[in-house]
């Protein structure tokens, strides 16, 4: 098997704002990718490839991505197709989105095969929200992204904002508590529903995820804007900071009042870096 170089981690501190998919067998859509805006181009050769043209998109993916920085959506692990998928691909992306995790070995296992490359784990599945601590505590998983798609489909649940609070609200917390990057919010499958895009991505921001992956060009104004911070937000850091500064790091409050310690201080370093 081919190697991968070593990107251990790839400077990878927090979730991209937006991840744009492109089906690996298109040949248009894979050049178009690079060009949208999207903070990260996701060449995908999972569900969006038919099984007869996974020999293709593999091929062609390889090619792209040996001349383009970008991201690959493998096939699940554990799979044969995954074994041909990596193989194809050592050493020419950035990272890897492996789907349908549900446990630490199916991490372990992709990066036994394309060590020091960094992966982002998706969760799809309920088993996978149960495991989503031990998949994030992997030492190989950089991210936790959700798959709300399946998820859905797999509880016999509608994919709309109140079915899914839970699960993404267990990966945020298990994100943090395995000390990993935000997660990132999964697609929203309607092209032509601006305020339902909208909604959902306000709503993954609220619950403590960060980006958002987007089927079309057209999605990612919506997703840049909602997971920006607005000039309100980075007035709020300043002053905080501010104050925790003055204070020498101790416990105090801002000049309207606001009590200021080391958690909400760490907050407001995450807005200004972000």
């Amino acid at each position: 098997m081919k190697t991968f170089p070593n990107r251990a981690g790839g400077g990878v501190t927090r979730s991209p704002r937006s991840w744009l998919f492109a089906p690996g067998h298109n040949e248009k859509l894979l050049r178009l990718v690079f060009d949208a805006g999207a903070d990260v181009a996701l060449l995908d050769l999972e569900d969006a490839v038919p099984p007869d043209l996974k020999d293709r998109a593999r091929t062609m993916v390889a090619e792209v991505a040996a001349t383009k920085p970008c991201w690959v959506r493998v096939n699940r692990a554990r799979t044969e197709m995954c074994e041909r998928d990596l193989d194809a691909l050592a050493g020419s992306v950035l990272g890897l989105r492996i789907p349908k995790v549900e446990s630490a070995s199916e991490v372990a296992w992709v990066a036994e095969r394309a060590p020091n490359v960094p992966l982002d784990c998706t969760i799809e599945s309920a088993r996978g929200v149960l495991a989503a601590f031990e998949i994030a505590s992997a030492p190989a998983c950089t991210l936790l992204s959700y798959g709300g798609l399946d998820l859905a489909a797999d509880l016999g649940l509608g994919s709309g904002q109140q079915e899914t609070l839970y699960a993404r609200s267990a990966l945020v917390i298990a994100a943090r508590a395995a000390g990993k990057p935000q997660p990132s919010d999964g697609v929203y499958p309607f092209l032509e529903d601006d305020a339902g895009l909208r909604n959902e991505a306000e709503t993954a921001r609220r619950l403590g995820l960060f980006g958002k992956s987007a089927i079309h060009p057209r999605q990612l104004p919506i997703i840049h804007e909602v997971f920006a911070a607005t000039l309100e937000e980075l007035a709020w850091a300043k002053r905080v900071l501010a104050a925790f500064e003055q204070s020498g790091g101790a416990a105090t409050r801002t000049a309207d009042g606001e009590f200021v310690d080391l958690p909400v201080a760490e907050r407001a370093r995450r807005l200004m870096q972000g």
